[in-house]
């Protein structure tokens, strides 16, 4: 199970930290990822990590502006967001790949609710 939470409404160049808790043994041994739906547009990628953290990739609109980490004690994935723009205003849904301790990941098989992000000019 994957629980969402952090988002909010924050003025363009702000910042927001999501927090993504699972439960379950074997989801600290799955890759992770975030994922965002702007209204009338479709899911895309935004960023993932490796089980082990050491590892992350992230979409090219927010290189350099979000950074993805996990807690393997805490059982949560973050994606920290600087720099907030207007077009970063989207639900955000974090994931996992059920695919033990594979990179990159390939198939999302498990998903967590969305929590909205507003981002205002």
């Amino acid at each position: 199970q994957l629980q969402a939470s952090g988002g909010g409404l924050v003025q363009a160049g702000g910042s927001l930290r999501l927090s993504c808790v699972y439960s379950g043994r074997s989801v600290s041994n799955y890759p992770m990822g975030w994922f965002r739906r702007a209204p009338g547009k479709e899911r895309e990628f935004v960023a993932a990590i490796s089980w082990s953290g050491a590892t992350t990739r992230y979409a090219d609109s927010v290189e350099e502006r979000f950074t993805i980490s996990r807690d393997k004690i805490k059982n949560t994935v973050y994606l920290q967001m600087n720099n907030l723009k207007v077009e970063d205003t989207a639900v955000y849904t974090c994931a996992a790949d059920s695919s033990w301790r594979r990179w990159p990941p390939l198939r999302y098989d498990y998903w967590g609710q969305g929590t909205l992000v507003t981002v205002s000019s």
